[in-house]
Protein backbone atom coordinates (compact mmCIF):
# COMPACT_ATOMS: atom_id res chain seq x y z
CA UNK A 1 0.00 0.00 0.00
CA UNK A 2 1.53 3.40 -0.69
CA UNK A 3 1.98 5.95 1.79
CA UNK A 4 -0.43 9.05 1.89
CA UNK A 5 1.22 12.25 1.25
CA UNK A 6 2.41 14.28 4.07
CA UNK A 7 1.57 18.00 3.98
CA UNK A 8 5.43 19.37 4.32
CA UNK A 9 6.87 16.53 2.57
CA UNK A 10 8.65 17.23 -0.67
CA UNK A 11 5.78 15.74 -3.16
CA UNK A 12 3.44 18.69 -1.72
CA UNK A 13 6.13 21.31 -2.17
CA UNK A 14 6.30 24.10 -4.40
CA UNK A 15 9.22 25.79 -5.79
CA UNK A 16 8.11 29.85 -5.54
CA UNK A 17 9.43 32.70 -8.33
CA UNK A 18 11.35 34.30 -5.21
CA UNK A 19 12.84 30.56 -4.18
CA UNK A 20 11.12 29.75 -1.43
CA UNK A 21 8.48 27.04 -1.09
CA UNK A 22 4.99 26.44 -0.66
CA UNK A 23 3.05 22.89 0.51
CA UNK A 24 0.06 22.40 -2.22
CA UNK A 25 -1.84 21.49 0.62
CA UNK A 26 -1.92 24.60 2.23
CA UNK A 27 -3.65 26.34 -0.75
CA UNK A 28 -7.15 26.53 -0.72
CA UNK A 29 -10.18 27.42 -3.65
CA UNK A 30 -10.76 30.35 -1.02
CA UNK A 31 -7.06 31.59 -1.21
CA UNK A 32 -6.17 34.49 -4.06
CA UNK A 33 -2.95 35.12 -2.42
CA UNK A 34 -0.14 34.88 0.11
CA UNK A 35 2.53 36.60 2.19
CA UNK A 36 6.42 35.06 1.69
CA UNK A 37 8.54 34.02 3.74
CA UNK A 38 10.50 36.14 1.04
CA UNK A 39 8.74 39.36 2.06
CA UNK A 40 6.75 39.53 -0.59
CA UNK A 41 3.02 38.70 -1.27
CA UNK A 42 2.43 36.30 -4.49
CA UNK A 43 -0.86 35.45 -6.24
CA UNK A 44 -2.52 32.70 -6.08
CA UNK A 45 -4.81 31.21 -9.19
CA UNK A 46 -6.36 26.91 -9.34
CA UNK A 47 -8.11 25.68 -11.69
CA UNK A 48 -11.49 25.91 -10.21
CA UNK A 49 -10.96 29.69 -10.35
CA UNK A 50 -13.64 31.09 -12.95
CA UNK A 51 -12.57 33.55 -15.51
CA UNK A 52 -14.89 35.65 -14.24
CA UNK A 53 -12.31 36.30 -12.04
CA UNK A 54 -10.52 38.83 -13.94
CA UNK A 55 -13.23 39.66 -16.09
CA UNK A 56 -16.94 40.10 -16.61
CA UNK A 57 -19.15 37.20 -17.45
CA UNK A 58 -19.95 38.27 -21.03
CA UNK A 59 -16.74 38.58 -22.11
CA UNK A 60 -15.51 34.67 -20.57
CA UNK A 61 -18.57 33.97 -22.64
CA UNK A 62 -17.29 35.77 -25.13
CA UNK A 63 -13.97 34.04 -25.25
CA UNK A 64 -15.44 30.68 -24.59
CA UNK A 65 -17.05 31.13 -27.93
CA UNK A 66 -14.24 32.30 -30.31
CA UNK A 67 -11.05 30.76 -28.72
CA UNK A 68 -10.77 27.58 -29.24
CA UNK A 69 -8.31 25.53 -27.60
CA UNK A 70 -5.78 23.05 -29.03
CA UNK A 71 -5.94 20.61 -26.29
CA UNK A 72 -8.88 18.44 -24.45
CA UNK A 73 -10.99 21.36 -23.07
CA UNK A 74 -13.92 21.88 -24.95
CA UNK A 75 -13.30 26.55 -24.19
CA UNK A 76 -11.16 28.55 -23.12
CA UNK A 77 -10.52 27.94 -19.22
CA UNK A 78 -8.26 29.63 -16.68
CA UNK A 79 -5.51 26.70 -17.24
CA UNK A 80 -5.65 28.53 -20.68
CA UNK A 81 -5.01 32.18 -19.37
CA UNK A 82 -2.75 31.03 -16.81
CA UNK A 83 -0.81 29.04 -19.96
CA UNK A 84 -1.10 33.00 -21.68
CA UNK A 85 0.82 34.14 -18.37
CA UNK A 86 3.42 31.58 -18.14
CA UNK A 87 4.52 31.96 -21.74
CA UNK A 88 4.71 36.23 -21.05
CA UNK A 89 6.11 35.35 -17.48
CA UNK A 90 8.31 32.05 -17.44
CA UNK A 91 10.14 33.16 -14.62
CA UNK A 92 7.27 34.39 -13.03
CA UNK A 93 5.00 31.45 -12.40
CA UNK A 94 5.45 28.19 -10.51
CA UNK A 95 2.59 25.62 -11.26
CA UNK A 96 1.98 22.35 -9.48
CA UNK A 97 0.00 19.46 -11.31
CA UNK A 98 -1.79 18.30 -8.08
CA UNK A 99 -3.87 15.78 -10.25
CA UNK A 100 -2.77 12.90 -8.62
CA UNK A 101 -3.51 14.41 -5.48
CA UNK A 102 -6.46 13.80 -3.55
CA UNK A 103 -6.29 15.63 -0.41
CA UNK A 104 -6.65 19.43 -2.46
CA UNK A 105 -9.34 20.43 -4.02
CA UNK A 106 -7.69 21.42 -7.41
CA UNK A 107 -5.85 19.88 -10.32
CA UNK A 108 -3.54 23.16 -10.73
CA UNK A 109 -2.04 25.56 -8.97
CA UNK A 110 -0.20 28.74 -10.13
CA UNK A 111 1.61 30.74 -8.08
CA UNK A 112 3.15 34.25 -9.18
CA UNK A 113 6.04 36.67 -8.60
CA UNK A 114 3.53 39.55 -8.39
CA UNK A 115 0.35 39.79 -6.11
CA UNK A 116 -3.15 39.35 -7.09
CA UNK A 117 -3.69 43.07 -8.08
CA UNK A 118 -0.82 42.85 -10.55
CA UNK A 119 -1.58 39.64 -11.84
CA UNK A 120 -5.28 40.71 -12.36
CA UNK A 121 -3.86 43.77 -14.53
CA UNK A 122 -1.69 41.49 -16.24
CA UNK A 123 -4.73 39.36 -17.41
CA UNK A 124 -6.42 41.76 -18.59
CA UNK A 125 -4.24 43.66 -20.37
CA UNK A 126 -3.19 40.04 -22.00
CA UNK A 127 -6.69 39.54 -22.82
CA UNK A 128 -6.90 42.84 -24.49
CA UNK A 129 -3.83 41.82 -26.88
CA UNK A 130 -5.71 38.25 -27.74
CA UNK A 131 -8.96 40.52 -28.35
CA UNK A 132 -6.63 42.62 -30.74
CA UNK A 133 -5.09 40.16 -32.54
CA UNK A 134 -8.20 38.77 -33.15
CA UNK A 135 -9.87 41.78 -34.54
CA UNK A 136 -6.75 41.73 -36.47
CA UNK A 137 -7.74 38.84 -38.39
CA UNK A 138 -11.22 40.28 -39.47
CA UNK A 139 -9.81 42.02 -42.28
CA UNK A 140 -12.55 44.83 -41.29
CA UNK A 141 -10.65 47.93 -41.22
CA UNK A 142 -13.55 49.95 -39.87
CA UNK A 143 -13.89 47.13 -36.91
CA UNK A 144 -10.15 46.97 -36.33
CA UNK A 145 -10.54 51.35 -36.30
CA UNK A 146 -13.36 50.81 -33.37
CA UNK A 147 -11.68 48.90 -31.76
CA UNK A 148 -8.41 50.59 -31.12
CA UNK A 149 -10.23 54.12 -30.30
CA UNK A 150 -11.90 51.71 -27.43
CA UNK A 151 -8.55 51.02 -26.52
CA UNK A 152 -7.23 54.22 -26.19
CA UNK A 153 -9.96 55.28 -23.66
CA UNK A 154 -9.22 51.69 -21.89
CA UNK A 155 -7.26 52.31 -18.76
CA UNK A 156 -6.33 48.31 -17.57
CA UNK A 157 -5.59 49.94 -13.67
CA UNK A 158 -9.26 52.18 -13.32
CA UNK A 159 -10.42 49.08 -15.18
CA UNK A 160 -9.21 46.18 -12.46
CA UNK A 161 -9.98 48.67 -9.65
CA UNK A 162 -13.20 49.17 -10.29
CA UNK A 163 -13.81 45.51 -11.10
CA UNK A 164 -12.26 44.38 -8.39
CA UNK A 165 -14.52 46.79 -5.98
CA UNK A 166 -17.39 44.86 -7.82
CA UNK A 167 -16.93 41.51 -6.60
CA UNK A 168 -16.65 39.75 -3.45
CA UNK A 169 -12.83 38.34 -3.81
CA UNK A 170 -12.90 36.85 -0.08
CA UNK A 171 -15.54 34.41 -1.63
CA UNK A 172 -14.44 31.27 -3.33
CA UNK A 173 -17.09 31.51 -5.82
CA UNK A 174 -15.82 35.07 -6.79
CA UNK A 175 -19.26 36.25 -7.46
CA UNK A 176 -20.23 39.50 -8.48
CA UNK A 177 -21.46 41.97 -5.31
Amino acid sequence: MAEPRVPGSRDSALELPCGEHADTHDLHLGMREFDCACGGTHAVVLDPHPLARFVPEFLVEVLQATVEPSDDHDEFTTVHLLGVVMEEFPDSVAVADTSEDGAVGYSMAWVTEFDSRRLHEIVVELLVELMEHAVSHAEDDAVMDEFEAQMLEFDVATFVDEYRAERDFEDRHDSAV
